[in-house]
């Protein structure tokens, strides 16, 4: 697979729209020739539009320099990671590797055709002085078929649409350039994607609790943020990416789920309470088992690179890796389990349907901290107990309790 981030920019524009003469835009000095294609690109999700309803776009494309299979996950404004794998001669079945990539919002559902797309693009470089190409510009005519369940054709729809996306140059080169074309005419696109505008009547985007009058919203939009962040790290741990630390952040984010329903469990239902973190602790587990080996192989690597002269790895920190890479194995096993995808079900059904009592209608301002003081001071008690301990290897196990408290 190869993957990298993408920015980018798109904007509406009338069949008629001139483009604009785009030297002398945030350092682009001069406009390469122009390059034609058609591309033709089936789209998958499940039948309710589960990866859509998230921006996130699974396509089959033929035609162009990047044909293949294309994931895009959301990352940010205007930003997605894209992870690409080749054609498979033969078959339209979505790869392995990226439909697991999708996993935690599909749950065992099945992936079937959505959309099919035909582009006509133009595109061209926007190159600097010594001829790096700061961004690429498509201008795009696009007829889109939405598809039925029974994969009918239930609706044609006809489009063009600019894209700016960068190469070498900045999020600044950017926008600079979209700024120059908006002043031609052309509109800043509503849809995050073409998909998005081919499905938007059918597309219910996933909202998550925003207010704070009551206790309940308060507990509602924390758990709702932390559901978010544990998705979000979900692919990245399927990735194996280790330099951005996903394995831990995911981690936290099952932690913080735990921590805010303890702190607030006397606002909820204690029998669905102690059911989510049973399983919420099973899931920490997993992920544990891979930070532990992540943590301990950063530290005697820290540690073998402070020893002066030249080391080769000893074999007890080749088999440590090792089980690093089997651990990693395990934990994607555990993210493909139905028990997976039940616990993130009933997070969903949590924030959908509150199973809290009256007391959450109290207002936020004076119950919540009332509700962290009285963890808190249980948390100093346990502290001061630990502290007074005389054995070091006692003291050291309490206050490990007391952190994880």
């Amino acid at each position: 697979m190869a993957r990298h981030i993408e920015l980018e920019r798109k904007y509406d524009a009338e069949a008629d729209l001139a483009l604009p003469d785009l030297r002398q835009v945030g350092g682009c000095v001069r406009v390469g020739p122009p390059e034609t294609h058609i591309l033709r690109a089936s789209y998958f999700d499940t039948e309710d539009l589960r990866l859509a309803a998230r921006g996130i776009t699974l396509r089959r494309r033929e035609g162009g320099g990047d044909e293949g299979w294309h994931l895009k996950l959301p990352v940010g404004e205007d930003t997605r990671r894209e992870v690409r794998t080749s054609l498979d001669a033969g078959t339209n079945a979505v790869p392995a590797e990226l439909s697991e990539l999708v996993a935690a919002h599909v749950r065992g559902r099945f992936l079937v055709r959505v959309a099919e797309l035909e582009t006509h693009r133009t595109e061209r470089g926007l190159l600097a002085e010594d001829g790096t190409v700061l961004a690429e510009l498509a201008d795009d005519t696009v007829h889109a078929r939405r598809l039925s369940r029974d994969g009918r054709e239930v609706a044609l729809m006809r489009w063009r649409e600019l894209e700016v996306e960068a190469v070498e140059g900045s999020r600044e080169v950017v926008e600079s350039i979209g700024g120059r074309l908006r002043e031609s005419g052309a509109r800043e696109s509503a849809a995050a994607s073409k998909l998005a505008r081919a499905l938007e009547d059918d597309i219910t985007p996933v909202r998550r609790p925003t207010a704070t009058r009551t206790a309940g919203d308060v507990l509602l939009r924390y758990l709702g943020e932390q559901v978010e962040q544990l998705l979000e790290y979900d692919p990245r741990v399927r990735l194996a990416e280790s330099d951005d630390d996903s394995v831990h952040k995911m981690r936290v984010a099952v932690r913080r789920i735990r921590s805010i329903l303890r702190t607030h469990g006397r606002l909820i239902d204690p029998v669905r309470v102690q059911t989510l973190d049973a399983e919420l602790r099973w899931l920490a587990d997993a992920l544990g088992d891979v930070r532990d080996l992540e943590v301990q192989n950063a530290r005697f690597h820290r540690r073998l690179a402070e020893l002066p002269g030249a080391h080769r790895e000893p074999a007890w920190l080749l088999a440590m890796a090792a089980e690093e890479h089997r651990a990693r194995d395990r934990m994607r096993e555990v993210l493909l389990t139905r028990r997976y995808y039940d616990l993130l079900d009933a997070l969903d059904a949590f924030l959908a349907d509150p199973p809290v009592n009256a007391r959450a209608a109290r207002p936020a301002a004076g119950e919540t901290p009332r509700l962290v003081a009285r963890t808190w001071r249980k948390m100093m008690r346990r502290y001061d107990r630990a502290a007074r301990l005389p054995a070091l290897r006692d003291r050291v196990a309490a206050l490990r309790g007391t952190r994880k408290a």
